[in-house]
């Protein structure tokens, strides 16, 4: 086998007797581990040199894809950019260096920060306070589920066991609701895309804790009758969810409280420029309307003149500390590099992208709602459905041209759905260099479809049986060749 350091595993660039490490003499004398901790046989693990090693992960590292090295419209997770300066921050060693253990009085500061950010956050979405403590959206949707089912039970209403969720909602949504212990109830939604209000009305009752919503929804849609809805949820004495996921078009322009929702979380990691992605790191803060601050989880950051300190009068605990206090810092110095007057930029800036996009794409690929959108918008796949070529490919294809493809095949309301969001960081040339290559995928699809559906011809690993892998993942490796091969 003709190994190399670019296209191997770094099992396979193993030597039996290399080592690219040394270690210290042993000024401790000999201590025997008892026979039943010790292994039976060696550990499997690569040998090889330093340079090899270096080499190996620095060459893989080329072929990540993020927002510092391309476009990234990836609908409904809002990847934008995530400023140096947010990681200056992180990384200065008065916040970088503390433990969570530390008295007080010598983490003012972090304390300032953390209690800061919820004010802020409390003012931008509308909600009384907030908790920071969760350690990602899904995680804030438990939190928030929990939340409504501890207000419900301080009522003695414990026949409340129903969430109901729109058909478009995110898969976390009814995850969550399960994990919580609740029963999940679809409510449809109307040919333009929005929550059938006349599904709704006969599925509430005094069995129903809640209703989860985004808005605007997966569609990038506005939910122009929420204000009917919080009167319906609340009528029948449930509250009403705000998932955040979607707020990046809403910055700064109009806030979930003031839709009438009760309870929220907000991604940090999305609306906040804070990092995403890879599974971490994540925060995902929720928020209350006044009246339900007593149901927030403890511990918390409390103020006393000028001094901070951290409370634990409340019962529930969702997480150690405080949350991810690297995230929580990097969203703090985002609102504040911002400031109150360009914090109102974003919502506009992001809804102006999306339509741009969506406008100039329309006449190449099926726009199944029309009108204006927000944040995101999806297509149904190319508008010539004969070549044959699918959603799946034309995102395989993207990947020749150096862009990230978008989300696809979700909302599952459409059966090619393409959802792309470019956010509001974008410049009008990255969102005509992106244009350019949809046009071009799709006249290639007319032309030359063979050409698009084997794509990507130019990435390190080339069309690969998605079934295949994901009915039977290889998740370990297992030598199968000796080295003289």
């Amino acid at each position: 086998m003709n190994r190399t350091l670019y296209g191997n595993l770094i099992f396979e660039l193993s030597h039996p007797g290399r080592r690219g490490y040394s270690l210290p003499k042993n000024n401790f004398g000999h201590h025997e581990v008892p026979a039943e901790e010790r292994r039976q046989a060696d550990a499997a693990l690569p040998e090889c040199d330093e340079m090899t090693v270096v080499r190996h992960y620095t060459n893989h590292s080329g072929n990540n894809f993020g927002v510092d090295n391309g476009f990234y419209p990836l609908g409904s997770c809002t990847m934008k950019y995530n400023p140096y300066i947010n990681e200056e921050m992180a990384n200065l060693p008065d916040f970088a260096a503390l433990h969570p253990q530390q008295p007080e009085d010598t983490v003012q500061g972090a304390l300032a920060v953390e209690y800061n950010l919820r004010q802020s956050l409390a003012e931008l979405t509308g909600m009384s306070d907030f908790t920071l403590n969760p350690f990602a959206g899904a995680h804030g949707e438990l939190t928030g589920l929990m939340i409504i089912r501890s207000y419900h039970q301080a009522r003695h209403d414990d026949k409340r066991i129903k969430v109901i969720v729109p058909d478009s909602a995110h898969g976390t949504n009814p995850a969550s609701a399960a994990v919580c212990g609740l029963e999940v109830v679809e409510v449809k939604s109307t040919p333009d895309g929005l929550v059938d209000v006349e599904d709704l009305k006969p599925l509430l009752g005094d069995d129903i804790a809640a209703m989860m919503m985004t808005n605007p929804n997966t569609l990038g849609l506005f939910e122009k009758d929420i204000p009917e809805i919080a009167k319906l949820v609340h009528g029948c004495g449930a509250l009403l969810y705000y998932d955040g996921a979607n707020l990046n078009p809403l910055l700064g322009v109009c806030r979930p409280g003031d839709m009438g929702f009760d309870v929220m979380h907000v991604n940090l990691h999305k609306t906040f420029s804070t990092p995403h992605g890879g599974g971490g790191p994540g925060a995902g803060p929720v928020g209350v309307r006044k009246g339900l601050e007593e149901f927030l989880p403890s511990p918390h950051v409390v103020k006393e003149g000028d001094r901070y300190s951290v409370c634990y009068d409340h019962a529930c605990h969702v997480g150690a500390y405080l949350g991810n206090f690297g995230v929580i810092l990097r969203a703090y110095t985002y609102i504040l590099s911002l400031g109150k007057e360009n914090i109102k930029m974003v919502g506009p800036l992001a809804t102006l992208t999306a339509n741009y996009v969506k406008e100039c794409l329309k006449d190449a690929y099926e726009l199944p709602i029309g009108g204006l959108c927000k944040h995101e918008f999806v297509f149904n796949g190319l508008r010539d459905k004969s070549t044959g070529v699918t959603t799946m490919d034309v995102a395989k294809r993207l990947l020749d041209y150096g862009y990230h493809a978008p989300t696809i095949y979700f909302p599952l309301l459409f059966h090619e759905a393409m959802m792309i969001e470019p956010t509001e960081n974008e410049s009008k040339d990255t969102l005509d260099g992106f244009i350019d290559v949809m046009h071009r995928i799709a006249k290639e699809a007319a032309e030359q479809p063979e050409l698009v559906k084997t794509a990507p011809h130019n990435a390190p690993i080339s069309r690969v049986d998605d079934v295949l892998a994901a009915k039977h993942p290889i998740v370990t490796y297992k030598q199968l060749i000796n080295d003289n091969d």
